[in-house]
């Protein structure tokens, strides 16, 4: 954690406190993303407004990374959660960063999954490739296309 993100408890880190060798297991901390990790943005996308400004790819993990450089940050160890740890291992071998984003899981309107029907319904009317339900690995590309579903036109955009 200390290699991505500024835990140092200075102004502003980890929501102004130390780090103190505590770990996050439940999201509760927001810490800036370390400077060396971060990119920063052109003249022409800080001029961007709304949604085109909000994408503007800000760190080396752009998908964990908020507008103000910062990221909300949660621990996963081995002996808590082994196949999340062991996923997010594979993918640190893939790819060098010992990272993924943790997020809700529903589109915009709908209420957040809660069953492997709901988890199904959400993966096929979205731009998702591949759903993973415990041992279980779907993708969109060998799903019949009777089955897939439009949510964007029901979607009020921001």
């Amino acid at each position: 954690m200390q290699d991505w993100f500024d835990l140092s408890g200075k102004e502003g880190s980890v929501l102004g406190q130390p780090n103190n060798g505590y770990d996050s297991h439940y999201m509760l901390l927001v810490a800036p993303v370390k400077v060396e990790k971060c990119r920063k943005m052109t003249g022409e996308e800080e001029r961007l407004n709304g949604i085109d400004k909000l994408n503007a790819v800000r760190s080396e993990i752009p998908s964990c990374t908020h507008v103000d450089y910062s990221a909300r940050i949660q621990t996963v160890t081995l002996e808590d959660n082994p196949s999340y740890y062991l996923l997010i291992k594979a993918f640190e071998k893939m790819t060098g960063i010992p990272l993924l984003v943790n997020t809700s899981f529903n589109i915009r309107g709908e209420p957040i999954v809660c069953s492997p029907s709901d988890a199904l319904k959400c993966f096929l009317g979205t731009g998702m490739d591949v759903l993973v339900m415990e041992n279980f690995l779907l993708l969109k590309s060998e799903m019949p296309q009777s089955a897939l579903v439009e949510y964007k036109s029901n979607i009020e955009l921001d």
